[in-house]
Order: structure tokens, then sequence, then C-alpha cells
């Protein structure tokens, strides 16, 4: 039986896939606008999510990039950040793992330090204030050079003990996660974690990429290894986690109807697939409605949201006890529902 509103509502989650810019919601980009007297080319809050109806990943980036531009003081991303925590904290998220995109500010003259003080000063609140722990993990834009990755991990390396990992977000198509080997070697010896985003609109050989060259710890989204059956049996073989983003897999087409989505075949196949909202101001949910469409649309059951859960967990970058507390918790609401 699929699982109820109810049961997803007071499921214990964990979120590993969540670009903080992307929970940048319409209300607060005003509010961020006017604050910092910024002229954006919207007059309401309505025009701002009309321009929301995407048809592809680069239409998305487009308004994504603008929207940034109100981001400019540390205040600014602990808004931001905390804005985030607050709504995933009421969806009874326990722990997130969330990306910023250094390089999409220092572009714009905000410094890397500026960005990086007010998103970790607000995970630090977080916790404290509402039980939510985190990892922050800083990605490189793909579209952009090798050499400017290299200058953002130059910027990265002395907050090692608050930057967890690196990853590799933005514009897919035509940037391999090859042409970037070299910076995440050094990522790699610095000690961060590696994640990187393939297998989104890029082809299989992307995600035999990430895992071959880059030797990621983790792939986001990596929907497209299902096309391939010697990459789906590397990827059991290994456990390598895929990030799943269902909501966002729909609004940028990526599938054009969720009941096509392939995330009941992940699990069936014995992928350790993981449920996240992306860019949840944009796609149209945060955690819950990620879970609840695809509980709808697939049919899934309390065991398959469970099983998606533990998986979360598991693959989460927490130490050993930390994860143990969190099934911990999984497994005392399983025991009641």
């Amino acid at each position: 039986m699929t699982a109820s509103k109810a049961f997803i509502e007071g499921l214990p989650k964990v979120e590993l896939h969540l670009h903080i810019e992307g929970s940048l919601e319409p209300e607060l980009m005003f509010a961020l606008a006017q604050r910092n007297k910024i002229s954006i080319p919207f007059k309401s809050v309505e025009e701002v999510r009309e321009a929301y109806n995407f048809t592809n990943l680069q239409d998305f980036l487009d308004i994504y990039y603008q929207g940034m531009n109100v981001l400019q003081t540390e205040e600014d991303f602990y808004d931001l950040t905390t804005a985030y925590l607050k709504r995933i904290a009421a969806q009874n998220v326990m722990h997130t793992e969330i990306f910023f995109d250094p390089q999409g500010h220092t572009s714009r003259g905000v410094a890397f330090e500026t960005a990086l003080n007010g998103i970790t000063r607000a995970l630090d609140d977080g916790q404290k204030n509402l039980g939510v722990s985190s990892k922050l993990i800083m990605c490189f834009l793909r579209h952009l050079s090798e050499e400017d990755a290299f200058k953002t991990l130059e910027q990265a390396i002395p907050y090692k003990n608050r930057i967890l990992g690196v990853g590799l977000d933005s514009s897919e198509k035509g940037h391999p996660p090859s042409k970037f080997e070299r910076v995440f070697a050094k990522a790699r010896a610095e000690g961060f974690l590696i994640v990187a985003h393939a297998g989104e609109e890029g082809p299989p050989e992307y995600v035999w990429e990430a895992v071959d060259v880059l030797k990621i710890d983790r792939i986001d989204h990596g929907n497209r290894s299902l096309e391939d059956n010697e990459l789906v049996a590397r990827l059991v073989k290994d456990e390598t986690a895929l990030t799943v983003c269902p909501l966002s897999n729909l609004k940028l087409c990526v599938v054009q109807d969720m009941k096509d989505h392939p995330l009941k075949k992940m699990i069936t196949l014995g992928l350790k697939a993981t449920i996240n909202s992306d860019d949840p101001a944009y796609f149209g949910g945060y955690m819950n409605e990620n879970y609840q469409s695809v509980s709808d649309a697939l049919g899934l059951d309390q065991n398959d949201l469970l099983t998606l859960t533990r998986n979360s967990i598991e693959a989460s970058f927490l130490d050993a006890s930390g994860k143990q507390a969190l099934h911990d918790r999984l497994d005392q609401y399983a025991a009641k529902a």
C-alpha cells in the first residue's frame, strides 16, 4: 500500500543534494533586493514564480544565476541558509549536506569568506536551535575553466575545518568530469571528500568518468546510469550512492511524467538511491514534497521509503556514531508506524 501523507510528514529524513542558492524563495529574493538596493527584472513575487517555468537545465541556470545577484553580504547568506533550515526542520529532516557555489559569488565581487561565513554561521545555529546537523560541500561550476576551479580550491584549503567536500555542478553537457581530473586529484590529496553531478543530462560515460577519473565518494543524480547495465552492476557492487532529485527531474524535463521516474527501478536493481530536493525554491518542493510525489506516482510503500531513508543515512558523510544515532531515530519511527 502506498505510504500515507502522514507517514511521509513524520518520517525522519536526511538530505544529501541541496544547492543553498537554489533555496532562495521569491519572497526572500525581493526582501534582499530591497535591502541591498539591487534592481531585479520582476515586479512581483508572482512574476518570479511565472519565470520558474523551465524546459531544460540551461533555462533554469540562467534565472538561477540572475537570482543569486541579490546575495551580497554575510547576513544575506545567513538569512538564506537559516530560512532553508527552518523549512526542513519543520519537515523532520535530521541532517543535511548542502552545496554552495563560491564562483557564482566571487565572480560578482562577493568575497569567498562572505558566503562561507554567512552559511556556516547559520549551519552552526541550525544545529543548536533546530537540532539539524549538517555538512558543507563546495562545488566547482563546470562551465568555467579548470584554472578557475584551481583558484577556488586554493581559496577553500584554509577552511577545511568548515568545508568537508568538493563537488561539480552547473551545465553538464559538453563539460565531462574528466575536464577537472587534476583539480579533484588535488582536492582529494588535501583531504576533501569528492562528489560530482553526472548522468542528469549527460550520458552514462560521464558517470563512468566520475567514478574512475574523479574517484567520487557519491554520485549526484546518476539517472542515466540505468542505460548501461555494466555501469549499474559496478555502482551496485561498490555501493555507490546516487542522490536522486525527483521534482528537479520533472521540472527540468529529465523525465516527462513522474510515473516514468526511474527511482523504483533503482531500488529494484539494488542501487543505493536517495531522495533529495536539489533547488527546492525553483522546483516546487522540499523533502516532503519530493517523497510524496514519487510515492504517489510510483506506488512506493512504507518499506520503500524507509529503504531510501536508510540509504541516505548510510550515504551521508557522518561518522559511524552519527549514522547510528539517525538509524536509531528512524527505527523508532518505523516501529510505531
